[in-house]
């Protein structure tokens, strides 16, 4: 079991009960009715290769050498959540915990991430894919290399296209600047969708904090939640 500090469980009650407040009774995809879901099973059902799987990608990440981190690392974390995802979550890479277990985002930050989420009716249990640019932990957390990113983009570009998601949400800096080819500061790459290319098709791309800046500074959590609200008046629509 995970243990949170005082000041950690404060910080995510904090944005816990500003999403409550803002959502009033919460907001649940599925109370507009069934037809975004079942347009979404309906092109994921017409497009998916059959050539390719989740369990084969994972299969692969798991067995890659392709870089330096497969001699550091415990657990490759390949990724995990719903087959048929409305949004795609993408972090920048594993950390301790996740080395440990071999899942994304299962720390401190993934447990405000799965609040974050759920705060607009999204899990990974059910609606959302979670994965990383890069699916070993890099030693110490460093910012991952540019051969490292290298290694591991086709990994994540064969999710995205199996995944078909209607939108992409990324989760901090190096996630952003990864995906999208820039230098630009993750201030000046959130709060709007942007286009973004993949396997023939453009896909909203939405950037955000990374849930662990909003551990470390509570100012981030209110644009971070209007990020949400973004996300949520998207997949409304």
């Amino acid at each position: 079991m995970i243990t949170m500090t005082a000041e950690e469980k404060a910080s995510l009650a904090h944005f816990v009960d500003l999403a409550a407040a803002v959502t009033g009774s919460g907001f649940r995809l599925h109370d507009s009715g069934d037809s975004l879901e079942s347009v979404e099973t309906a092109e994921a059902a017409a497009v998916q290769d059959p050539a390719d799987s989740l369990e084969q990608i994972a299969a692969d990440v798991r067995d890659c050498t392709g870089c330096k981190l497969c001699t550091t690392r415990t657990n490759a974390v390949p990724g995990e959540g719903a087959a048929q995802p409305l949004v795609m979550v993408i972090g920048e890479g594993p950390g301790a915990d996740e080395d440990a277990t071999g899942r994304p985002f299962v720390g401190r930050a993934g447990q405000l991430l799965d609040k974050m989420l759920a705060s607009i009716g999204l899990s990974r249990e059910s609606n959302c894919f979670i994965a990383n640019v890069i699916k070993c932990r890099p030693p110490a957390n460093r910012d991952p290399q540019p051969d490292e990113t290298a290694a591991c983009a086709s990994f994540l570009d064969r999710q995205i296209q199996l995944l078909r998601p209607r939108i992409i949400l990324c989760a901090g800096r190096i996630a952003g600047q990864t995906l999208l080819n820039t230098q630009a500061p993750i201030g000046k790459l959130r709060g709007k969708f942007v286009d973004f290319q993949a396997g023939g098709r453009t896909i909203p791309f939405l950037a955000t904090y990374h849930p662990s800046a909003l551990l470390r500074n509570e100012d981030l959590k209110r644009p971070a939640w209007e990020d949400l609200k973004l996300l949520r008046t998207a997949l409304e629509q």
